[in-house]
């Protein structure tokens, strides 16, 4: 993915009630629309972009390569497992920092005046109109995305299952509390997957510290595409998240891969037990 850097003295409002000009990315990228497998992978902190009108948000280049702004490793790890898998691949090209494309509109952090501590000055103060016309340009069409490559499997075979794949940092600053597990699993209402995928890693040799939601926990009020896409439908549905030293490389892109890639394969099987 093609990060570039757009920098400018000050951010600009959207103004005009227009945010994306023919220079900017498109606000989604997906992968193997027409891959095989039943899984469905959503990336939602993929990228990093800033739309050109916002300039660089009031914030540095230091801390748009930080975990405030993108999960860092997630765009390359949930590409090693779309290839792995044969499954089509979703992934937000804006910054989190821009509309959190995991966060309903209406949350408090969905665009973030403050993140860890962070002051983002090009989120203070935004109207109604402003806030709107990004989740037009952005959020509306990153998960018009999804629902249509869940309604495409739908029609075509087995009923889909759903995985957000998230990373996360091993600190917040704000705090400093050490996060010691190196992956959680996490969901709301609807813990079927995430018990299968406990059956499987059992049965593999590895020796990760896992946790059911942690560092975060799902909930309606916190969160979009497991609520929305997921239970809503009634379909299997988990979000994955691997803490972001180990995929800070192309080496853990490679590993976490082909090993959520295997367990994800043991998965599906037990799937079709049950069924």
């Amino acid at each position: 993915m093609d990060h570039r850097v757009m920098r400018q003295s000050a951010p600009n409002p959207e103004s005009d009630q227009k945010l994306l000009r023919d220079h900017d990315p498109e606000p989604v990228c997906v992968v193997n629309a027409d891959g095989a497998s039943r899984y469905v992978i959503t990336c939602e902190h993929a990228g990093r972009e800033i739309p050109s009108q916002l300039g660089d948000l009031g914030i540095d280049d230091d801390d748009r390569n930080r975990h405030i702004a993108w999960d860092i490793g997630a765009a390359e790890t949930a590409g090693h497992l779309s290839r792995i898998l044969d499954a089509p691949l979703v992934m937000q090209t804006f910054s989190r920092l821009v509309i959190d494309c995991n966060r309903p509109v209406n949350a408090d952090d969905s665009i973030p005046e403050v993140s860890d501590g962070r002051a983002i000055p090009g989120n203070e103060g935004l109207s109604m109109e402003q806030r709107a016309v990004r989740e037009s340009e952005i959020h509306r069409p990153y998960h018009a995305s999804v629902e249509s490559l869940l309604s495409a499997r739908a029609h075509r075979h087995e009923e889909p299952v759903l995985i957000s794949f998230h990373t996360f940092t091993r600190a917040l600053e704000v705090d400093g509390v050490f996060r010691p597990w190196d992956m959680g699993l996490l969901y709301n209402r609807d813990d079927r997957l995430a018990g299968l995928f406990d059956r499987v890693l059992c049965e593999m040799d590895h020796d990760y510290k896992i946790a059911h939601n942690e560092p975060y926990s799902v909930c309606d009020e916190s969160d979009y595409t497991l609520p929305v896409h997921g239970e809503s439908r009634g379909i299997h549905n988990l979000l994955l998240e691997v803490r972001n030293d180990h995929v800070a490389d192309g080496r853990g892109h490679r590993m976490w891969g082909e090993f959520l890639g295997a367990a994800l394969k043991a998965v599906e099987r037990k799937i079709g037990d049950v069924e």
